[in-house]
C-alpha cells in the first residue's frame, strides 16, 4: 500500500497530535541548549564544570580518575545505543509482521483499525529511536576523540599548549554531551509517540506530559539548584 493510501486512514488529528509531538521536540531541544542567561538550563551549566574538569586535568597525575570518568561516560552512550538498536529491530519486526499488528489492535479493543494505521505509528517511533542511535553513536566517538586530547594534554601548567589543548578536550567533550542528551530526547519522544497507539487525544497527553517532564528537569529540578550553589560568579 502507498505512502498516501495509508495517510487517508488518519484523522485531522492525528495530524495535528504529530505536528504538535514534532513541534514539541524541537523546540524544548533549542530552549535546552540556548536557554536565557538568567535561567541557564541543567546542560548549560554542566558544560562549564566540563571546561573545569579538563582545566583541573592538566596537573592531575596520574590520570587514572579522568580516564575512569571518562570510560563511564562512554559506557552509557554504548548502553543506550544498544538499548536503541534492539529496540528499532523489535519495531521493524512488529511493522512486517502485519498478523500480530491486529493482535495488538484486538487486545486494545481496536477491532476494525486497519494494519496499516499501526504500521505508521510504530514507524513514528522508529524514526525517533533511529535518531537517537544516531546521537549516541556520534557521542561515543566524540568522547574517543575527546580522550585522545586528554592524553595530548601536557601535566605542566607552564607549557603554552597545556591550556589550549585542555581548552579542546572541553570541546570535544561537551559536543560529546550535547550529542548524548539530544539521543536521550529522542529516546523520551519516543516513548511518548506510543501513546499514539491510543489515539490522537493519547499522543497529545503523552507529548505534553513529555514535554512538562524535560522541561522541569532542565529547569526545576533540585539537581539543577545544586549545580547553581557553585557556580563561578
Amino acid at each position: 500500500m502507498e505512502i498516501w493510501q495509508r495517510l487517508q486512514f488518519f484523522s485531522p488529528l492525528d495530524g495535528v497530535a504529530v505536528v504538535l509531538l514534532a513541534l514539541a521536540w524541537v523546540l524544548i531541544g533549542w530552549r535546552i541548549e540556548h536557554p536565557s542567561a538568567r535561567a541557564p538550563s541543567v546542560s548549560i551549566l554542566m558544560a562549564q564544570y566540563r571546561r573545569d574538569w579538563m582545566r583541573q586535568m592538566i596537573t592531575r597525575q596520574p590520570r587514572i580518575f579522568d580516564a575512569s570518568i571518562l570510560s563511564t561516560l562512554r559506557q552509557g552512550t554504548s548502553f543506550f545505543a544498544s538499548a536503541c538498536l534492539i529496540s528499532i529491530g523489535g519495531g521493524l519486526a512488529l511493522i512486517g509482521n502485519t498478523e500480530r499488528l491486529l493482535g495488538v489492535a484486538q487486545d486494545l479493543s481496536l477491532d476494525h483499525v486497519p494494519a496499516a494505521i499501526w504500521e505508521v505509528k510504530i514507524l513514528l517511533v522508529v524514526l525517533f529511536l533511529t535518531n537517537a542511535l544516531l546521537k549516541f553513536i556520534w557521542s561515543h566517538r566524540l568522547f574517543g576523540y575527546c580522550a585522545v586530547v586528554m592524553a595530548a594534554t601536557p601535566n605542566d601548567a607552564d607549557d603554552p599548549t597545556a591550556i589550549a589543548r585542555a581548552d579542546q578536550a572541553a570541546a570535544i567533550n561537551i559536543t560529546a554531551a550535547r550529542a548524548f542528551n539530544r539521543g536521550l530526547r529522542a529516546m523520551y519522544f519516543a516513548l511518548g509517540a506510543m501513546a499514539w497507539l491510543l489515539g490522537g487525544w493519547a499522543l497529545i497527553v503523552a507529548t505534553i506530559i513529555t514535554l512538562t517532564v524535560l522541561w522541569r528537569r532542565e529547569f526545576r529540578s533540585s539537581s539543577r539548584e545544586i549545580l547553581l550553589q557553585g557556580r563561578a560568579p
